[in-house]
Formats: structure tokens, sequence, C-alpha cells
């Protein structure tokens, strides 16, 4: 089992044409994935990385029988390209594009939610099923097939964890970016509840980091609804009042958002914190064994 994405998922790549999707598309082929076709307006009829392309999300759903996105498109084209997606009900819709506008996020997550399509990102570096399906810039080797489900705002987060859960022997059901702005689809909560409703998932790791309350909400709900054991690491204990660090929606204002906030929130709710991101594969390994 996995959540979001499995052997039945067929992708569009929107962007396949430039460097960055025709590259991704080809490593997500080499994973498994079912790449069927790409988009690029004016570019109809031709191929790129082996999977023909299309000049709407709409001929490529129709006709190649694609049902989920992977947008590389720029970010000033990248809303029309999602809102395209959404409208041929592809789900998930996983943006790679970083620096999309604000204002362009929420109309995005707001015709999604309309819709009742998951988006996953922007700014985020997708979604991984190992020996099922990946959607995104995941490098492929890190991954083995397990029971142990990954949510991260960091991409090189989620790699360097996943990559410590392998060399530990714990596999993985599905990791996923929800990337890095103050403006995403897919929350952690809504993750948490896929997870914890997944019957092949066994175990679940948070990785949060500074700005916002995403994790703390998070939180309650698995303090109210989740036996399954859950380790958390929260990125950026150094990080400075009012800066931004790295990611656009990483900015603390006022103590919720410090690390030390959401770390404490979360082990009130049940969550094994891990004071560095080495530690949580073994915190894993151990609560499993509890």
């Amino acid at each position: 089992m996995s959540i979001l994405v499995n052997e039945s998922t067929r992708v569009v790549v929107q962007g396949l044409t430039g460097l960055q999707g025709e590259f991704h598309a080809k490593r997500m082929i080499e994973f498994g994935t079912r790449v069927v076709a790409g988009t690029r307006p004016g570019k109809g009829g031709t191929t790129a990385a082996g999977v023909p392309v299309f000049d709407t999300v709409a001929e490529a759903a129709e006709q190649a029988g694609a049902n989920a996105s992977c947008i590389f498109v720029p970010a000033r084209l990248a809303k029309d390209a999602a809102l395209e997606a959404i409208a041929s009900k592809l789900d998930p819709v996983v943006i790679i594009t970083e620096l999309i506008p604000v204002h362009d996020a929420i109309e995005i997550v707001a015709a999604a939610m309309k819709a009742g399509v998951r988006v996953i990102g922007p700014n985020g570096p997708g979604v991984t099923s190992p020996g099922q399906c990946k959607i995104g810039i995941m490098p492929n080797h890190l991954f083995k097939q397990g029971n142990i489900g990954l949510i991260s705002r960091s991409g090189t987060l989620t790699y360097e964890i996943v990559a410590g859960l392998t060399n530990l022997g714990l596999g993985q059901s599905t990791a996923l970016g929800l990337g890095g702005d103050p403006v995403v689809g897919l929350t952690f909560t809504e993750a948490v509840q896929l997870f914890n409703d997944d019957p092949a998932t066994e175990g679940i790791v948070l990785v949060g980091e500074i700005g916002g309350s995403a994790e703390e909400e998070a939180g309650r709900f698995i303090k109210a609804n989740v036996k399954k054991p859950v380790v958390g690491y929260i990125a950026g204990r150094t990080a400075p009042p009012g800066k931004r660090m790295g990611h656009a929606g990483a900015v603390i204002s006022g103590s919720e958002g410090t690390a030390q906030h959401k770390a404490a929130a979360l082990e009130a709710c049940g969550v094994r914190m891990a004071e560095l991101p080495g530690r949580v594969p073994e915190l894993m390994k151990a609560a499993l064994r509890a």
C-alpha cells in the first residue's frame, strides 16, 4: 500500500520539453513510474523522454490516459498550468516550481479544494512510493520499499532521513514533500491522516521547520487520533526571529513558529522528537519495537 500514488498512476509532465522536465521525467521512468505524456503548447505531436507531447493537459488525459500531473513550468506560468491540470481533475497535481507568487498559490489551492483535487507543493520535491511510483525530483537510489511514511517541508532533509531509514533497514511506504512556501496544498494534518489510514504504514516521520503553525496543528490531530508511532524533527533551532531561512514560509514571528515551540508542542502530543536528523531512524526503530 501507499498514499496518493501507486502502480496505476499515469503521469503527465507539464513542461516536459524543458531541461528540468525532461531530465526528471527520465529519472521517474527509471524508477518505474508510468509517465505517459508531456505537455508544451505548440509542441504537440513531438516526443521527449520517449513519451508523446501534447499541446494541452486535456489532450494528455483523453488520449494518453494521464490521471496525475507533475509541473516543471516556470513560475510566471505555473498558475495557469496548475489550473489546467485541476480542471482536468488530475490527482495529485505535484508542483515542483519554486518562486510562485503567493496570490497565485492561493488561487491554485482554492481551485483544487473546490474541485476535490489534491495539490502537492509548490516548491517541493514531490511524492515517492518505492516499488510503485515517483512524481518529482527525489533521488531514486535512496529508497527502499517498506512501512514507514515520511512527511517533510524540506527536500534535502527528506533525502537525508530517507537515506538513514534505508541504511537502518527501514523501508518507506511513501515519502512526501509538502513544499516550503507560505501557501501549499496538502497539509501536515491531511498527510498524517492519510498515513494513519494506510494499513501498510506502521510508523510516521514528521519533518518540520520554523514558521507557521502546521506542525502544531498536526500534533493536536496525532494526539487525538493516531495510535501508530510518530517520530519528529524540527529544523531551525538557531534561526533568528523575523529572518527568512531558506524557504519563503520559514519565518519566525513571536514564540509560536520557533523550532523550540514546535518541538515542545509535538512532544506534548506524544511525538518522539529527535534533536538531530540523524537520530530519526534510530528513534523510529526503537518506537516500532516498543
